[in-house]
């Protein structure tokens, strides 16, 4: 029987149709990524106390970006060990300036208000220097953020490092930068929880 007949020609038709959708939207979802080495978007999005943030706020310092959404598992699991917090802590002692980002949209999973999002900040016992609230997703689409956890790290002179992965990349890629070095690796695939845009 031959594979190619007029009995299968939908389902081929079909299937085609659904990998080029497939495919363009992985394009697309991948054309707004910040990619190492690249100038960081700039971003204004309001605090849990309502101020606005921006990045230049923060020229010629380190920041990271920590995507977060408290309840992802992956989320939860870096969390409820203290592993964040040690991280967030350990950075922002030595001057790096640590954003954590919410960006689920209203109505899905994560989405908080600043009271809340301040209450989960203090219950937790974690260490950023702001939350910021991106209920539009703007910030994420922006960096191209797709889980959560997913973090990236902008370098004093303002480019692009990502550093999302489940093994502690962030406190080698510090500890790259603060010797002068590029982290290495300069990029990872994120894994967690997909953000709620």
């Amino acid at each position: 029987m031959a594979f190619f007949n007029r009995d299968r020609l939908p389902v081929m038709l079909g299937a085609a149709a659904a990998a080029a959708i497939t495919a363009g939207a992985l394009i697309v979802s991948t054309a707004n990524a910040a990619p190492p080495g690249d100038a960081a978007p700039a971003f204004r999005e309001a605090n849990t106390a309502g101020k606005e943030i921006s990045l230049a706020d923060f020229k010629g310092k380190t920041v990271i970006l920590e995507w977060t959404n408290d309840g992802c598992p992956f989320v939860q699991k870096h969390y409820n060990s203290q592993n964040m917090q040690k991280t967030q802590a350990a950075a922002t002692k030595d001057g790096v300036i640590w954003l954590s980002v919410i960006s689920s949209k209203p109505g899905a999973q994560g989405h908080v208000d600043g009271a809340r999002a301040g209450k989960l900040t203090a219950d937790r016992g974690a260490k950023p220097t702001h939350v910021l609230l991106d209920p539009d997703g703007s910030m994420g689409r922006a960096y191209g953020a797709k889980t959560t956890p997913h973090i990236y790290i902008i370098t004093p002179d303002g480019k692009v490092e990502d550093v999302p992965k489940a093994t502690n990349y962030v406190t080698a890629a510090l500890v790259s930068l603060k010797s002068g070095k590029a982290p290495d690796p300069a990029l990872t695939v994120p894994y967690g929880c997909d953000v709620k845009y």
